[in-house]
């Protein structure tokens, strides 16, 4: 889902600053200059942004109670009092979606982060030793690809019990395999770098070659897997909230809150409505800036900005 964006052209000013520059600085500043002239990666974060610092303004924003209810206020339309309307129990909506915003992107950020770590470690590991290590690692990741992805989620909160923690524990399985074989793939290439090989020759240790030379220039594909990473655990997690399978009532959940309006879908749309833009808004919205940071960090394609005939 790539999009089209024209690149501010530097001034001269600029591109004599960054023909001083070191290397690596002179390539985030390139980086920088596409991620910046993006539109839907500026709008994506813009609303991400939003959205994150609603949920950590929650308190301030809403003197509701998001768990509590009251029956004679029960499916309001929205109003001065209740700016989004109430649900079945006379809950709060816009309470229940600010203070939801809180577990959906806890879930997603904690699941996408264990499944990162987990996916760099045996990638790396397997990529670096080669041999039986790489073959037994492998094998594993196989058997896991053997389950559909949201069907393995679905089978470890199945026999763990639907919670929390085991919500994401479940997301970070389900994102181990893939990272793990781009971070292999990419270490299989990378160590065959004339700069790898001087270091080795030199002594360095394996745990050296590992973080210091191999780990660094594997970071690109690693940071647009976890943006988008990101995405896919919302996702997934509201979908096992619409389930019944993810974070469990009276908990604020933008999944559970969709699975709970939707017996009153004609009578109180509004239920189902605003959860749902709020999920599909925000995976749009990571998904641009995946987007955006794969163009930018592309190796085979570089940047735009790059291949500008006046940046030489």
């Amino acid at each position: 889902m790539s999009s089209a964006v024209s690149i501010a052209q530097p001034t001269p000013a600029e591109l004599s600053r960054e023909r001083q520059a070191p290397p690596t600085i002179r390539r985030s500043t390139l980086i920088w200059r596409q991620l910046r002239s993006n539109r839907l990666a500026a709008a994506g974060t813009a609303f991400v942004v939003l959205i994150v610092l609603a949920a950590a303004c929650a308190p301030l924003l809403t003197h509701y109670d998001p768990a509590k209810q009251d029956l004679l206020s029960r499916l309001e339309t929205p109003s001065a009092t209740h700016w989004l309307g109430t649900d079945e129990v006379g809950r709060d909506v816009f309470a229940r979606l600010v203070y939801g915003a809180r577990i959906s992107l806890f879930v997603a950020l904690l699941g996408t982060a264990g499944g990162v770590l987990a996916g760099t470690l045996v990638g790396l590991t397997s990529g670096f030793f080669g041999g039986w290590t790489d073959t037994l690692l492998m094998r594993v990741v196989d058997i896991m690809y053997a389950f559909p992805g949201v069907l393995l989620v679905i089978l470890i909160v199945s026999v763990l019990g639907p919670s929390l923690w085991n919500l994401i524990l479940a997301l970070m399985i389900w994102g181990t395999p893939t990272l793990s074989r781009i971070v292999r793939a990419s270490v299989l290439s990378i160590k065959a770098e004339d700069y790898v090989l001087a270091a080795r020759t030199i002594g360095a240790s394996r745990g050296r070659l590992m973080v210091g030379h191999l780990l660094p220039n594997a970071m690109a594909p690693i940071i647009v897997y976890a943006t988008l990473g990101v995405a896919g655990s919302l996702l997934t997690a509201a979908g096992l909230g619409f389930l019944g399978l993810g974070v469990q009532p009276p908990t604020p959940e933008w999944g559970a809150m969709l699975s709970d309006g939707r017996q009153y879908v004609l009578s109180a749309p509004y239920l189902v409505t605003f959860p749902g833009l709020l999920i599909f808004v925000t995976v749009l919205s990571l998904n641009f800036i995946g987007d955006a940071l794969r163009d930018a960090l592309d190796p085979r394609t570089g940047t735009a900005a790059e291949k500008s005939p006046d940046h030489k």
